[in-house]
């Protein structure tokens, strides 16, 4: 891994991929042993002026990795006994949060995605408009609570936006000024803001926004509940963030909080990825790696550590993209980075079939008729007239040919051939995405893949 051949791999990847999804422009940003390895401009900020992107100072939307600066802040006031992370958060709050089944909700349960809160859509993101005050937007979306705390993963910006006010409420000044005094200024990230509308000295850098490349620019994305996701930030600023986090927190956090943050411990299905408090696991082959992604209409980006290696790589995109491009290409980029950096070690001769597929469990075809039936997906709203989506957007697993799962891809990718590896544990036999079941009194009642078992489970 160097920054003569890291280079030559991205000038290969990313031109063709931006081109081939319709993409405006991007930056990719790896850091390893405390420095940049690498940081690149790819394509377009502003496609009407041909102005390309600039990683050190082009600034983009990176979405809910926005959530990595709330919890990082939620933690600092963890290490100074200001916030516990298993008392009930009404306790910080100015407004009541219901109990479910008579228990409250945690700021563990908050950074776990499992406080059991149903989805909120409505206006969490608008193009005009001013922002509401952080307190007022929390007490006026305030949804209900659907699962039993910390039973099932269901992603929720609400809850985060929850974890911001609590900082507010805490540290006695808004949102915004405390993510710049307390990780912007010490990092010196001076091409970064969580403030909306954008501040006018920003504007020289920030790139547009656009649903493809060939069409026209958008209006700058407004984020009605802001720590979940309205920051803007140049490439070179996240690396900063990025050491920092490899670095054992370095001025951010003590070691011991960093690592405290960093390890996934909360298991939802046996087998998959886990959640860590606010980052979630994304193993690559045989490496351990903390992850988040994020996302707004026009901006798709992703960030990866893997500590052990003290390695990091960002990429953010500018464009939506033609047919789901935006995702594609980060898994892809995330998967090629692994395969060419961290290479899995080789299986021994009697783990793999001929074909060089993993040998398959006896017990496949049992298992998989078992995994067959139809199943609702956990982030969702259960309690209105969206319900109804739950029903119709069921998501049915049969059997194939050959009496494998045959699940149906969420975002356009072709059929996997899934292969039990593990009771109840499948792997794509010619990929690296896994599929895990959880089987309770002799039924399958909810499973997962990898990408997403962190934070969500059918």
């Amino acid at each position: 891994l160097t920054q003569a051949d890291a280079d030559a791999w991205l000038d290969g990847f990313m031109p063709y991929a931006l081109e081939q999804g319709d993409i405006a422009g991007a930056v990719v940003v790896i850091v390893k042993d405390g420095q940049v390895l690498t940081q690149r401009g790819f394509g377009y900020a502003d496609m009407a002026a041909r102005k390309r992107v600039d990683p050190a100072t082009t600034m983009f939307r990176p979405g809910s990795i926005s959530k990595l600066f709330t919890w990082t802040a939620v933690m600092q006031l963890v290490e100074q006994g200001k916030i516990d992370l298993d008392a009930d958060v009404n306790g910080y709050l100015d407004f009541k949060i219901p109990p479910y089944q008579g228990k409250p909700v945690t700021m563990r349960e908050i950074m776990t995605h499992t406080a059991g809160f149903q989805e909120v859509i409505k206006d969490l993101i608008v193009l005009h408009g001013p922002v509401p005050p952080l307190g007022e937007a929390v007490k006026r979306m305030l949804p209900d609570r659907v699962f039993a705390p910390g039973s099932t993963p269901a992603y929720s910006n609400y809850a985060t936006s929850v974890a911001g006010y609590i900082v507010e409420r805490i540290s006695g000044m808004p949102f915004e000024e405390y993510i710049e005094r307390h990780i912007f200024e010490p990092l010196g990230m001076t091409h970064a803001t969580f403030r909306q509308p954008l501040p006018a000295q920003f504007a020289p850098y920030m790139a547009k926004g656009y649903d493809k490349a060939s069409g026209e620019a958008q209006a700058y994305e407004l984020v009605a509940v802001p720590p979940a996701g309205s920051s803007a930030i140049s490439g070179a600023d996240m690396a900063k963030f990025m050491i920092a986090h490899l670095n054992q927190g370095g001025v951010l956090l003590k070691p011991e909080t960093a690592q405290l943050m960093h390890d996934p411990t909360h298991v939802t299905v046996p087998g998959t990825n886990r959640m860590a408090l606010g980052f979630y696991e994304q193993r690559i082959n045989d490496t351990d790696a903390i992850a988040h992604g994020g996302d707004t209409e026009f901006f798709h980006s992703d960030l990866l550590l893997v500590p052990s290696r003290n390695t990091g790589i960002y990429i953010s995109m500018n464009s939506a993209g033609a047919d789901a491009a935006t995702l594609h290409i980060r898994q892809s980029l995330f998967e090629q980075f692994g395969d060419r950096y961290f290479p899995a070690a080789r299986a021994p001769r009697e783990a793999t079939a001929p074909s060089g597929a993993p040998v398959e469990l006896p017990t496949a075809k049992e298992h998989a008729k078992m995994l067959v039936g139809d199943y609702i997906g956990s982030r969702g709203s259960f309690t209105n007239f969206l319900d109804m989506l739950n029903l119709a957007g069921q998501l049915k697993i049969r059997l194939d040919k050959d009496g494998r799962p045959l699940i149906p891809s969420l975002f356009g990718d072709p059929p996997r051939r899934w292969i039990e590896i593990a009771p109840f544990v499948w792997q794509d036999a010619y990929g690296h995405e896994r599929v895990g079941a959880k089987v309770e009194n002799g039924r399958v009642a909810r499973w997962s893949f990898d990408m997403v078992s962190p934070i969500m489970v059918w």
